[in-house]
């Protein structure tokens, strides 16, 4: 169409939320987050282990089910992918949470996913074709790691004037996820080659809701244990890096190794509803994350107040 997906969303949408964040995102923060290695531990063992494994396990429950085993293998796929380069990370800001936990692990989650999730795809449905790497490696390289680069450069220069004005970065942000989402909606139902039934495709969409609902309630759990270790900032980045997908790397993926299959459209349609299904969700959970994690710095401030008071 005349918005360019393929140019406007793989390339400028990207580039433009990370130049965005490179923008708004305190140098100093960004490098205490490179050094949160258990942070980092904890969302990728869940996204690239945890979560593709839980899901070949709730499939083999699936599979005696009439749904559509094309359909459910996509669902595989889904759980197979990176984490984001976008929405993790907006989501994250407009809570408040640790937002350089959030652009670590997107980008950093994104470039593993490069080796890892052609071989998990190997591994739970066989396929066997060889992939791009270098191509899809320098392509998210130049979409997310030189924008960030070149935001924190420009941030030096303007720094002063960016926390006079205090431009809306948070908005930008969203505008840029709102085109994203919509090209994908017309990518889902612009396909002339998707025939599916609508008893599978509404089970589909209710597992999805489902899986991602449950696992942002365990990474919920898990990270607010009292001996994790980690800060209500950090959960806020856990839950929706953790649990979140990339339709961004993902579709050129499946289309690179599914390179021929006949069902490759029905095979990319979970992908295409968990991605704006993921962002749905998160959106609507928005005020009450943050509502949670206000409370909880408020508790940890009036402790932290009352142990040195003890102190003295």
């Amino acid at each position: 169409g005349p918005l360019k997906p393929e140019i406007t969303i793989t390339y400028i949408a990207v580039s433009a939320i990370f130049f965005n964040s490179g923008l708004s995102l305190k140098t100093e923060e960004l490098t205490s987050a490179l050094m949160h290695v258990k942070l980092h531990l904890f969302v990728q063992i869940f996204t690239l282990v945890f979560f593709p494994t839980a899901i070949w396990l709730f499939l083999q429950l699936l599979s005696i089910t009439p749904i559509n085993e094309w359909l459910l293998k996509g669902l595989q796929t889904v759980g197979c992918m990176p984490p984001p380069v976008s929405s993790a990370v907006i989501l994250t800001k407009a809570v408040g949470g640790n937002e350089a936990a959030a652009i670590f692990n997107s980008a950093f989650g994104s470039f593993l996913g490069i080796v890892i999730t052609p071989l998990l795809l190997l591994l739970f449905l066989g396929s066997s074709s060889s992939v791009p790497f270098t191509s899809i490696f320098s392509q998210l390289f130049m979409t997310v790691v030189v924008p960030l680069i070149i935001g924190q450069i420009v941030r030096r220069y303007i720094k002063d004037w960016l926390e006079r004005k205090k431009p809306p970065f948070g908005a930008i942000s969203s505008c840029v996820l709102l085109m994203i989402i919509y090209t994908t909606f017309c990518d889902t139902f612009a396909n002339p080659n998707i025939d599916l039934d609508k008893f599978s495709l509404i089970i589909i969409v209710f597992i999805i809701f489902s899986v991602q609902l449950s696992f942002m309630f365990l990474t919920f759990l898990f990270s607010t244990r009292n001996n994790s270790g980690f800060t209500a900032a950090d959960t806020v980045a856990i839950i929706f890096c953790s649990t979140h997908k990339s339709l961004t790397l993902g579709i050129p993926m499946l289309k690179i190794v599914f390179a021929g299959y006949e069902h490759l459209s029905l095979i990319s349609v979970p992908l295409l509803i968990y991605h704006p299904a993921q962002i749905l969700l998160g959106s609507l959970l928005v005020p009450t994350i943050k509502s949670w994690m206000v409370s909880r710095q408020k508790v940890r401030i009036a402790l932290t107040d009352v142990e040195r008071k003890t102190a003295v």
